[in-house]
C-alpha cells in the first residue's frame, strides 16, 4: 500500500490493485505499469501512464505505444464502434502519446501479429470483383468484438439455415381458421400487416417486429403466444433489464427475465451456463427491447438458442443505439437477410393524450404538439441553464407532486441529453439529492471521491457485475450503509445486494440520469431539460427515446429552438460496424451445406 501511494495512487485504487494481483502487485507495477489498466476497473490509460512516467519508462517504449493503442481502441468501442479504420486510429494514437505516427504503425503491426488486435481489409459498398482494399481503411478490432461479430453471422445463419424446425407444423395450417380462432380471444382484431407478423414468426426460423409505441407489438406478441400455447408448444421472453423484462412479464402474463438470467450466468469467472452445449429449451425465444443489445451480449444469446428453435427479434430500430458496441437490430434490419415486418399505424392512444402523437411527430421530423386542452404533453419554456435547472427542481420537488399527486421518489424520472453544464446530469443529482434526499440525523452516509452517498439515495449501476447479478444502466435505492462494515446494501428492483466501499465508483446517483442510459426502462413521469448547449447531442432519436420511457407524462424544460434543433437533425451517428455486411456476404462452409444442427 505504501508503495502504490508512494507513486500516487488513491487508497481505494490500491485496495483493488492488491485484490487484483495480491503479494504479486508491487512486481507488476514495476514491470509493466500498463497492465493495470487492462485489469483494474477504475484506472485507465492516463493514470497508469502517469505511474509510468514516474518510474521512468520512456515516451517511445514499446509497451506505452501498445497500451496507448489499446486504451484508442476502447474510446472507440466506448462511443459505441466496434472497430476503428487504421489511419483514424494512429493518428488518435501519435497525438495522445505525443510520438510519431512511424512509432505506432510499428506496434500496431506488433499486437496484431501477436494476435492481440484483429485488422481486417474493407472495401466500398459498389466495389466490383477486381476491386483493392485500402490500407488506410483496414477495420482494427479489438479481439472481443471481431469474434462476436463473426459469431453472430454465423450463428444467426445457421439458426436460419438449419434444415431443423420446432415449430414445422405450423408450415400446414389453416390461418384463416387459426385467425378467426384468435379473434375470439383476443378484444383486439388483428389487421392484415399484424397477422403477417405473426404468420411469420411461427414459418420463419428468425424474424424481427420493429415499430414505435402504441403500434400494436404487444398485441402480436400475445397473439404468438396463444397460437403456441394452443399447439402446445413452448416459449422463452426475455429483455435486455430488469425493468424491460417486467413491462414484458406484465404485457403477455408470462414470466419474462434478463438475458443474463435466461442464459444462466453462473458467477466465480466460469460464464453463462447456457450454450452450444446446453442450449435453451424453447420452440420459440421472443427477445424485447432489441435495440438496447449490444454484440457481445447478442453472440452470448445466440450461442445459446437452439439451431431448431424459431428467434423472433422485437423492438423499435428509431431508438438511441444500445449502450455497448455495435447498433444489432438496426444491423440486422438493414442486411436485407431476414424478414422484417414494420409496424407505422398506432393503435394504442388514450383520448386527448399527446405522449404517443408527439412521439411519432418527432419521430417523422414534425414538432411535437403542445396544446393548452394537454395533461400529459407540457413544456416550460426557458433559454438560460441555470434557471431551467431551477425549473426541473421545482418540477420534481414540488408542481408536478402537488397537482399531479405523482411521488418525486419513485415516479418521476429527470433525463438529461448531457452529463455536464447546469442542466446536465452530475449537477441536476447534486441538487436532487440535495432536496429529495438530505442530511438527517440517523442517516448514514459515506463519501467516496466527489460523491456522497446517503442512505435512501437513487442509484444506477454503471458496471457489469456479474458475480453480483447487477448489470449496466441496473438502478436501485440504498437500503443501508454500514461503516462498520465498510459496505452498502442496495435493492435493486427488489433484490438486495451488498457493494463494498471499494466497489461504489461502479455505482452514480440516478436522480438525474442521461437518456442513453434510460433505454429499457419505462417511468410514470419524465422531466427532460432540452437547451440549444447542448446542440452536440440534440437529435431525433435521442429526444424520441426520452419521450418514449414516459407512461403518463412528459414534460420538457427548455426553448423551442432546442425542441427543432432535435426534430431537425436526423443524422444518424454511424457507428463502425460490419455486421450487416457479414450477414448479406455469409455463406454456410460446403460441409454444412445440409446443416441440421
Amino acid at each position: 500500500m505504501l508503495f502504490l501511494q508512494g507513486h500516487g495512487i488513491s487508497t481505494s485504487l490500491a485496495v483493488r490493485i492488491f485484490k487484483q494481483y495480491g503479494q504479486n502487485s508491487i512486481e507488476v507495477v514495476r514491470s509493466n505499469p500498463f497492465q493495470l489498466a487492462r485489469d483494474v476497473f477504475g484506472i485507465g490509460f492516463r493514470t497508469a501512464d502517469k505511474i509510468a512516467r514516474q518510474m521512468g519508462i520512456s515516451l517511445s517504449a514499446p509497451e506505452r505505444i501498445q497500451a496507448g493503442l489499446l486504451y484508442c481502441l476502447s474510446q472507440f468501442a466506448d462511443e459505441g464502434h466496434c472497430f476503428c479504420p487504421r489511419r483514424q486510429l494512429l493518428d488518435e494514437a501519435a497525438r495522445l502519446l505525443e510520438v510519431s505516427r512511424m512509432l505506432c504503425e510499428e506496434q500496431l503491426n506488433a499486437l496484431i501479429t501477436a494476435g492481440d488486435l484483429f485488422a481486417e481489409d474493407t472495401y466500398p459498398e459498389d466495389a466490383g470483383p477486381d476491386a483493392k482494399p485500402n490500407p488506410d481503411a483496414q477495420a482494427i478490432y479489438l479481439p472481443p468484438f471481431f469474434l462476436a461479430e463473426r459469431g453472430v453471422t454465423s450463428r444467426l445463419s445457421r439458426i436460419r439455415l438449419s434444415a431443423r424446425d420446432r415449430l414445422a407444423d405450423f408450415k400446414s395450417v389453416d390461418w384463416e381458421r387459426a385467425f378467426t380462432w384468435l379473434d375470439g380471444q383476443i378484444p383486439i382484431q388483428l389487421t392484415d400487416h399484424q397477422k403477417t407478423a405473426v404468420r411469420m414468426a411461427l414459418t420463419e426460423k428468425v424474424s424481427i417486429l420493429t415499430g414505435g409505441p402504441g403500434t400494436g407489438k404487444s398485441t402480436i406478441t400475445g397473439s404468438i403466444i396463444r397460437l403456441l400455447k394452443a399447439r402446445g408448444h413452448s416459449v422463452l421472453l426475455a429483455a435486455p433489464t430488469g425493468r424491460a423484462a417486467k413491462r414484458l412479464s406484465e404485457a403477455t402474463g408470462l414470466e419474462a427475465k434478463t438475458i443474463h438470467r435466461l442464459l444462466e450466468f453462473k458467477p466465480g469467472g466460469s460464464g453463462f451456463t447456457r450454450d452450444a452445449s446446453n442450449p435453451l429449451d424453447a420452440d420459440l425465444v421472443i427477445i424485447d427491447e432489441t435495440s438496447m443489445v449490444d454484440i457481445l451480449l447478442m453472440n452470448h444469446l445466440l450461442g445459446a438458442i437452439d439451431q431448431g428453435s424459431h428467434l423472433l427479434l422485437v423492438g423499435d430500430m428509431d431508438q438511441l443505439p444500445s449502450v455497448g458496441p455495435g447498433n444489432v437490430l438496426r444491423d440486422l434490419i438493414q442486411c436485407e437477410v431476414i424478414p422484417v415486418t414494420r409496424l407505422e399505424t398506432i393503435f394504442r392512444q388514450d383520448e386527448n393524450s399527446y405522449i404517443i402523437v408527439n412521439a411519432h411527430n418527432i419521430n417523422q421530423g414534425k414538432m411535437p404538439t403542445i396544446a393548452r386542452s394537454a395533461h400529459d404533453f407540457f413544456l416550460f419554456s426557458e433559454q438560460d441553464p441555470e434557471k431551467a435547472a431551477d425549473w426541473v427542481i421545482d418540477l420534481v420537488c414540488h408542481r408536478i407532486p402537488r397537482k399531479f399527486g405523482f411521488s418525486s421518489s419513485t415516479d418521476i424520472q429527470v433525463l438529461s441529453p448531457m452529463h455536464r453544464g447546469a442542466a446536465g446530469v452530475a449537477e441536476l443529482n447534486r441538487r436532487l439529492q440535495e432536496a429529495l434526499n438530505p442530511p438527517a440525523p440517523g442517516k448514514a452516509e459515506y463519501r467516496h471521491g466527489s460523491r456522497v452517498f446517503r442512505e435512501g439515495d437513487r442509484v444506477m449501476q454503471i458496471r457489469n457485475d456479474y458475480d453480483r447479478q447487477v448489470f449496466n444502466g441496473d438502478m436501485g435505492i440504498i437500503e443501508r450503509i454500514d461503516l462498520e462494515e465498510s459496505a452498502a446494501l442496495i435493492d435493486f428492483e427488489g433484490r438486495s445486494v451488498q457493494a463494498e466501499f471499494s466497489q461504489l465508483d461502479e455505482l452514480v446517483h440516478a436522480y438525474a440520469v442521461s437518456i442513453h442510459k434510460s433505454q429499457g426502462s419505462e417511468f410514470p413521469v419524465v422531466v427532460i431539460p432540452l437547451l440549444t448547449q447542448h446542440y452536440m447531442m440534440l437529435q431525433r432519436n435521442l429526444l424520441y427515446t426520452g419521450v418514449t420511457r414516459a407512461r403518463k407524462m412528459v414534460v420538457l424544460v427548455g426553448s423551442r429552438q432546442a425542441i427543432a434543433m432535435a426534430v431537425r437533425n436526423d443524422r444518424i451517428a454511424m457507428r463502425n460496424t460490419r455486421l450487416a455486411r457479414r450477414m448479406k456476404e455469409y455463406k454456410l462452409p460446403k460441409k454444412d451445406l445440409n446443416y441440421d444442427g
